[in-house]
């Protein structure tokens, strides 16, 4: 999947202006998840202003960027435009899945130095902005990131360790399903999320679903190949000059 590479704060400039005027008023102040998803959050959706993270879990569990594109498809779906920072190995045709618009999709593969910097750019104007955490973020930058996304009515979703967040979501167990004795496809994966913050999430829950799903979870069936390769066309990635073009499942 070859997506339309842009290069530079000035892409970001064209590219936060067009979403910023799908709702210039903020009059829809709550964001809609996937209903399986939806008993994790205290508004049972994703409130503009807030900051719900994704914790990354143990390696060998997985499933967390499987929870991270589930939690944009509804909002996605529904027209917001999404942002993703500083996960190069995103594949698009798994964001597709899980239902994702591709076409209302940017991906800032490699940030650099400027991460806060990206970041920032991207709450001005975009609905829902996943961020990889990088592992020097200091308590300065937390604070001021948050407190944007509060002002610009931007949800702001780190993926990874992150201080003070309305919500954590974070997988804590996990099974795939498909292989029988030696052979076999692996199809989906039964996952438990568990969802603690403050305020009124301050209750730990747990939940568990199938990611990518059986036809619940999953917003919708992957699109047929010509369908596919139009849409993933649409991509929006902005990076480097010399950053890869290609984005792999």
């Amino acid at each position: 999947m070859a997506g339309r590479m842009v290069v530079g704060s000035a892409a970001l400039t064209e590219l936060v202006r067009p979403a910023s005027g799908s709702d210039p008023a903020g009059a829809h102040r709550l964001l809609p998840v996937l209903p399986e998803l939806a008993g994790l959050l205290p508004n049972r959706g994703l409130r503009r202003g807030s900051t719900v993270a994704v914790g990354l879990g143990h390696p060998a569990r997985g499933g967390s960027t499987s929870l991270m594109l589930a939690l944009l498809a509804e909002a996605s779906r529904s027209g917001s435009w999404c942002a993703v920072v500083g996960v190069p190995t995103l594949g698009a045709a798994a964001a597709a899945d899980l239902g994702i618009e591709l076409d209302r999709l940017a991906l800032v593969p490699h940030p650099g130095p400027e991460w806060a910097t990206v970041v920032a750019a991207l709450i001005d104007g975009v609905d829902v902005v996943v961020a990889a955490v990088p592992d020097t973020v200091s308590a300065s930058v937390v604070s001021r990131l948050a407190a944007r996304a509060r002002q610009r009515g931007s949800v702001l979703v780190p993926y990874g360790r992150w201080t003070g967040a309305d919500v954590t979501l974070q997988v804590i167990r996990g099974a795939w399903e498909g292989l029988g004795q030696g052979r076999g496809r692996l199809r989906r994966r039964e996952v438990t999320i568990s969802a603690r913050g403050r305020g009124a999430a301050a209750r730990p829950k747990e939940i568990r679903v199938w990611l990518p799903g059986d036809g619940s979870t999953r917003a919708r069936a992957s699109a047929p190949s010509g369908a596919a390769a139009a849409r993933r066309a649409s991509l929006t990635v902005v990076g480097r000059a010399g950053a890869s073009r290609t984005a792999e499942g």
